[in-house]
């Protein structure tokens, strides 16, 4: 892969491979070392891709693989860092209402965070995600549709309280 291509790739992708990951760890440092490790899998890789969207879907698949294997590494499971302790206070929002939803996204199991965000933020249809994650369509929808309803639990809960 040649170096023009490949800095193309990582100006037009980091960014959703950080939030990938950042949806699965929850830890902006364990994120950006996942971003790290993507694209040098990407500069590794000795196979030929067909099209840009094939690349997407190779980053995605690389950076959610990355991020099951951070969050399930012995290191990870052993230490909690300072950082995991405070809040994201970097993200900051134009209102509250973005907030909220922001926080009951990530208050979301990993399962159904990663089905949420490829599908409202990265717009993939229901089959695609489904094969992005190897799991059936049935269940994407089904995460969906659950991880719908507990978002929808929580912020009328918050909102019933104003």
């Amino acid at each position: 892969m040649d170096s023009q291509l490949y800095n193309q790739l990582v100006t037009e992708y980091a960014n959703m491979v950080f939030k990938i990951a950042y949806n699965y760890c929850k830890n902006k440092y364990d994120a950006e070392d996942i971003v790290q490790n993507t694209f040098l899998k990407l500069l590794q890789h000795k196979g030929s891709f067909s099209d840009n969207e094939h690349i997407k879907r190779w980053l995605i698949r690389v950076s959610i693989n990355e991020s099951k294997n951070m969050c399930t590494s012995f290191w990870r499971k052993r230490i909690i860092s300072w950082d995991e302790s405070v809040s994201d206070a970097e993200f900051s929002f134009e209102n509250n209402e973005n907030s909220m939803l922001y926080d009951t996204v990530m208050s979301l199991d990993t399962k159904y965070r990663i089905v949420v965000h490829l599908y409202y933020y990265e717009g993939y249809s229901i089959r695609e995600i489904s094969e992005i994650l190897h799991i059936k369509e049935t269940t994407v929808q089904t995460r969906l549709m659950r991880a719908r309803a507990k978002i929808k639990n929580t912020m009328k809960g918050d909102w019933l309280d104003e």
